[in-house]
């Protein structure tokens, strides 16, 4: 049983740190231009509901995950929000 949580554990730790490349190049160029609004709105809700779920559950892989994936999209959609207003 506890290897299927690390099979858990290491494909969350993949698809969260998945957002640190567009969080780097963000805080490099402080350019979004080509980020999606929607896209991330409807992401980050998505994961927010993933986390809802794993916490119903009691699946730490799916909270461990989730938590991370959400704080990290929630900072990219405030960066889009931030610094949206000087590429107009």
């Amino acid at each position: 049983m506890m290897y299927i949580h690390m099979i858990g554990i290491v494909a969350g730790v993949c698809t969260s740190m998945s957002f640190i490349p567009q969080i780097a190049k963000i805080l490099k160029t402080k350019h979004v231009r080509d980020i999606s609004l929607q896209m991330y709105i409807v992401l980050t809700t998505g994961i927010f509901l993933w986390l809802v779920y794993g916490i119903l559950i009691k699946a730490f892989p799916v909270i461990l995950a989730n938590s991370v994936a959400f704080l990290l999209c929630v900072w990219i959609v405030t960066m889009k929000l931030v610094y949206s207003r000087g590429e107009e």
